[in-house]
């Protein structure tokens, strides 16, 4: 069986090091890629680009999506993954720092599965990666394939 991933689409350095570190704490052993902007999210998530090699690794459990991201906005990447029928039934976890009403509904509208805002605080933080981290690689049973 292969160990269900997570990627983690986030480009502040900081952030990005404190979801790794509540991951790592609440003991979850399963792999963590980190994309940096929202083409790089799509690239690796078709294998495209500099991704190419991962042509049939399979697509993560969950992906953690930022909305404020270079290139191409988590609003545009998750508009992208649900046309894709790739994709289309892919986990996607809004985790974002927008407490902005429109952002949560088109998130929504757009197909997310959850709509996370980042606390600013680090144990809050750490309190929350984990339990999506639990909910999605443990609890949650994801779709038939089809």
């Amino acid at each position: 069986m292969i160990a269900k991933s997570i990627l983690l689409v986030e480009d502040n350095p900081q952030d990005e090091i404190l979801t790794l570190r509540a991951l790592e704490r609440a003991k979850l052993a399963n792999r963590v890629e980190v994309v940096r902007d929202g083409q790089q999210a799509l690239d690796y998530l078709f294998c495209e680009r500099e991704f190419v090699h991962r042509a049939g690794s399979g697509l993560p459990a969950v992906v953690l999506l930022d909305i404020g991201l270079p290139r191409l906005s988590g609003l545009e990447v998750l508009e992208r993954l649900r046309a894709d029928p790739r994709t289309a039934l892919l986990p996607i976890v809004m985790l974002t720092s927008s407490d902005d009403q429109s952002d949560r509904l088109k998130s929504y509208q757009n197909g997310c599965n959850s709509f996370v805002r980042k606390p600013v605080g680090f144990a809050e933080f750490a309190e929350t990666v984990a339990a999506l981290g639990l909910y999605w690689l443990v609890t949650n049973e994801k779709p038939p394939e089809r």
